[in-house]
């Protein structure tokens, strides 16, 4: 597995939005590659993964890729796939792509499960603690997985924001929070309440394709069963 990039851009903030709880990091980096004017630079090559893509609206969509939007100078990892059992690995490359480009930061994006039943959707942080001052709340207890993990233990210019999500189900209002504070945190100047507007829209697009990659996968394991006979 490796990042093969067309363009390295120099000291840019790097956000990495991997399928979590909620699906909140795939569909933020969704609506900001969609409203900040990104151009692809870049892709994840690996045999170790199935190959899988998905088409939307007649248009390929790249399993996992690298995008930059010059105007902010961010680079955004945008995935549809399920990677466990390969987060040390992407992780790795995630670094020496960091290291390549001497980011200035790592931000990533969760969502977590939240039993809280009242409408306020909250936004918790790890790292940097400007977060906090922009409405976000440290984290005091968790456990942390996935991909944000294996990069908590080996980067340390790594900030976390956490999306309490209120089930496994795409949540957009939970990703809209998480832009909102983004947007203050890096003044990207994005208005996040569209997300609100077409979160039905972003909804059925993240679980349409994420639907078919897991119906296509369980359709491969069922014949690889039939082969042994």
């Amino acid at each position: 597995m490796k990042i093969v990039l067309k363009k390295t851009p120099k000291k840019p903030i790097i956000i990495e939005g991997f399928p979590s709880f909620g699906l909140v990091g795939t569909i933020t980096t969704e609506f900001l590659l969609e409203h900040l004017k990104a151009e692809l630079i870049g892709e994840f090559h690996y045999t170790e993964l199935s190959p899988i893509v998905a088409i939307h609206k007649g248009k390929l969509v790249n399993p996992m890729a690298i995008w930059h939007v010059p105007s902010k100078n961010i680079v955004i990892l945008h995935t549809i796939l399920n990677v466990k059992g390969y987060e040390w690995e992407i992780s790795n490359n995630i670094l020496k792509m960091a290291k390549k480009m001497d980011a200035k930061e790592i931000i990533s994006l969760e969502g977590v499960a939240t039993d809280d039943l009242s409408d306020e959707i909250k936004i918790y942080y790890y790292g940097n603690k400007k977060l906090q001052e922009l409405g976000a709340h440290p984290v005091k207890e968790s456990i942390i997985m996935g991909v944000s993990a294996s990069l908590m233990l080996r980067y340390n210019k790594l900030s976390c924001l956490f999306a309490a999500a209120h089930s496994q189900l795409p949540d957009s209002k939970a990703a809209a929070k998480l832009i909102e504070i983004l947007d203050k945190y890096l003044g990207l100047k994005v208005d996040y309440h569209p997300l609100l507007k077409q979160a039905e829209e972003f909804e059925n697009k993240i679980k349409t394709i994420i639907q078919q990659s897991s119906k296509t996968l369980k359709e491969a394991d069922k014949k690889s069963m039939s082969y042994l006979g």
